[in-house]
């Protein structure tokens, strides 16, 4: 049997938005496919200090690839680490601030939210039961430091605005009020990729699985891109395969179909 590197994004994927937590369903094939000797890594938007819901598979993660691709990260060891320019992370500050929307800021040692409308609260603390966002930091001491992802919280049309000025940076939105903003290096394919050269997998043997769209670049890049159920449309055209949603044991039925277990 060839031998996989399994990548997973966590919300909408592994994490039900309905429960908030692993279905049992996914547990068990993720248990399955590493007995089975395949490698299981997460490439999430979350930045570490918001990784909490991932308890009951932490022993079987390998790696992470956490800010979609700005911070890649093996147990203690950084394996790679993009941050935005200072003069781009002070602009869209000072954006936000100007045009009063929300934004979540990762520096390298601490995190920041602005939150003139709510906005985050509302979403990521009652919608997405993001945990430790308490521990906040004023904005301007972690703007000092070197920041890895800004999540801003503004539509499509605006997020077209912005990025036009913004020729350093990309942004992956996988909902409909915030995008994650993070420097032109990083994304979660070349996440895929940082992973496969540190640890000496081939990446023609890589699976991604995803629904959002700051997704499409690892599903571009593994050799399999499997889009969940409940995937936005633009992301299931990119697939390769298409599988159940995250609560109709959309994880155990892939792993099926292609063999892992």
């Amino acid at each position: 049997m060839d031998r996989y590197a399994l990548f997973f994004d966590i919300d909408g994927t592994l994490v039900s938005f309905k429960t908030h937590e692993i279905p049992a369903s996914t547990i068990l094939a993720l248990t399955q496919a590493k007995a089975n000797g395949h490698r299981v890594f997460i490439a999430t938007g979350r930045p570490p200090i918001i990784i909490t819901n991932l308890g009951a598979i932490a022993h079987l993660i390998d790696g992470y690839v956490t800010t979609n691709g700005a911070l890649c990260l093996v147990g203690s060891e950084t394996i790679a680490c993009h941050a935005i320019p200072p003069a781009s992370a002070h602009f869209i500050s000072d954006d936000a601030v100007a045009n009063t929307y929300g934004l979540i800021v990762i520096g390298e040692r601490d995190v920041a939210v602005y939150d003139p409308k709510g906005d985050v609260d509302r979403i990521f603390r009652q919608e997405l039961a993001v945990k430790n966002l308490h521990l906040a930091k004023p904005l301007e001491a972690v703007l000092d430091q070197r920041i890895l992802q800004i999540t801003a919280f503004f539509n499509a049309d605006y997020e077209t605005t912005l990025m036009s000025r913004l020729p350093s940076c990309t942004s992956g939105r996988w909902h409909p009020e915030f995008t994650d903003i993070t420097a032109k290096e990083a994304d979660k394919g070349q996440g895929l990729l940082t992973m496969a050269a540190h640890a000496g997998f081939d990446p023609a043997f890589t699976i991604a699985f995803g629904d959002g769209g700051n997704d499409t670049s690892m599903i571009h890049t593994a050799s399999i891109g499997i889009a969940m159920g409940n995937a936005i449309d633009a992301l299931k055209q990119s697939a390769d395969f298409i599988t159940t949603s995250v609560d109709d044991n959309g994880i155990l039925n892939a792993l099926k179909h292609f063999g892992i277990i």
